[in-house]
Parts: C-alpha cells; structure tokens; sequence
C-alpha cells in the first residue's frame, strides 16, 4: 500500500482531513505530570486514544522528543498508534535535509528506527537528498514548499529567471522529475490559502500537508477550498491539515486523568466538522 493509499483509507474510516500534531511539552502538561519529561509517552498515548477515531494522520515532532532525551518514548508512541489505529498513518515530523550516506542514515532512522510512515524534508540541496528516502516502498516524503512561517518570504517568495517562485519551482519539481515512485507530498503553510491553491494547481494530486490552523491562526475553511479536491467525499487530491497546539493543550488545567484528553477530543471533533463543511467541492 501507498502512502497516499494509506491516507486515503484513513480519510475514509474517520471521514477526516484533520492531523494531530504530537509536539509534547511537558510544562504544559496538566498536573501532576507537569515538567515530567518521564511522562511525555502517557501524554501523547491519551491524546492518540482520544482522537485516533477523528484523524487522517498523526504528527509526532521529533525535536520535541530529542530534546528531553525522550526518543525511547517516541519509538513506544509510533509502535503505540500502529497497534490501536493501524488504518492512521504517522508522519514523522523531521525536516532531515542532506545528502549522501548521510541521507540513508537518516532515512534509515525514520523508517526502520521509528517506524513512521512518512517524513518531512528540506529540498534545499536537492533531489539527491531526498532519492535515499524514496528507496523505502510505500514510504511518503513530504518535502517542504511553503511554509507558514513569515520568514519564508526569505527564499521561498524570491522569483527564479523562468518567472516562477522558488516554491512554484518546488511544487513543478515535486509533482514531476522528481515524482519516480508515486511517493511525495508537499508541506505548504495554512497562513498562505492563495499558495495553497496555486501548489495545487501545479501539483494536482499529491497530498500536501497544512500546518497553521489553530493557535498559527490559518482559516481551516479557506484551507480544505484551496487544496482539497474530490468528489462525493473521496479525495483525489488528498490534503492533510495539521492542528498540534490547539488540539494538545484544550485541557490544559484539566487536573491529571481522562479530563485533558477528552478536552482535546472536544477540540479535534470542532475542527473535524469545520474542516468537513469545507469540502463541498465535487
């Protein structure tokens, strides 16, 4: 099975668009686990049982576990939503971006390590850096393209000598030369609907990841419009929009226990319904 296959089941069995992004912090996790970075796996597990019903996609963020020295806990969690949402796939949120043997260990860390289904990547230097990863069958590369960040006028809006951006140059790349096996995406930020929809355009049918709704502040609704296409609920041009902060922290002061997981529930079913009421093309 595809990645885009994977999603698309998924899609289906939850009737979602909507990605949870697990990026844990364990001063906001509810008392008594607050600043227990020991605790980061139980937090994430409760979110993922709470929502696995709801999503297209979970997003664990790698730094968020590296940086307590938690990528145990990671391995546990993607092992975790593989045996209770196996229809959902995970994308491992990295933005590797090298070239080389470097690449293949880093392509090996991803999905013989941690198991995910899917990476983000830089293509700054290139389809060489991105090629050792696509050796994986049925593995997603979802590379970077325009993101949500204003920084990224730095480069990605800077305009090439055929006339087009930097991040149009990226989407032609990734929806074309680069394409071989059927396994890119593109990460294209939800603060930028008028990109959305001309990465569509010229990508018409990969699967782009959105970050920026919820406290990033990108408007889902404009979001499914711009990218999603499809007909009677079935995407052909599959997106996956990404919520980690707002779904995460909805119980914040819930004290320990079910409360901050069922807040977060609270959350992703609001933002499920948004984004489905979106979908009216087709």
């Amino acid at each position: 099975m595809t990645f885009t296959e994977h999603l698309a089941r998924a899609e289906q069995a939850n009737d979602s668009m909507l990605c949870v992004g697990l990026d844990p912090d364990p001063s906001r996790f509810p008392p008594p686990w607050q600043g227990d970075s020991r605790r980061i796996f139980d937090f994430c597990g409760a979110i993922v049982d709470a929502t696995k019903d709801l999503v297209i996609a979970f997003k664990p963020q790698i730094a968020y576990f590296a940086a307590h020295r938690a990528e145990d806990q990671l391995e546990r969690l993607i092992a975790h939503i593989h045996a209770v949402a196996p229809d959902v796939p995970v994308i491992l949120d990295a933005k590797r971006g090298d070239i080389g043997s470097t690449a293949e260990q880093y392509a090996c860390e991803v999905f013989q390590r941690y198991r995910a289904d899917a990476v983000t990547l830089s293509p700054f230097l290139g389809y060489d850096s991105i090629e050792p990863y696509l050796r994986f069958p049925g593995k997603g590369v979802i590379v970077l393209c325009r993101t949500s960040n204003p920084g990224g006028d730095d480069l990605q809006a800077q305009r090439l000598a055929s006339g087009d951006r930097v991040y149009e140059h990226i989407a032609r790349l990734a929806g074309g030369a680069w394409n071989t096996g059927g396994q890119l995406g593109l990460v294209v930020g939800a603060t930028y609907p008028a990109e959305i929809e001309r990465v569509r355009a010229l990508a018409p049918t990969l699967p782009l990841l959105i970050p920026g709704i919820g406290a990033q502040g990108g408007d889902a609704a404009a979001t499914v419009r711009a990218g999603w296409r499809g007909a009677g609920g079935r995407a052909t041009a599959p997106i996956i929009v990404s919520s980690s902060r707002a779904v995460l922290y909805a119980g914040q002061n819930v004290e320990q226990g079910a409360g901050f997981a069922q807040a977060a529930r609270g959350v992703a079913q609001a933002t499920r319904l948004t984004l489905n009421a979106a979908r009216s093309r087709g």
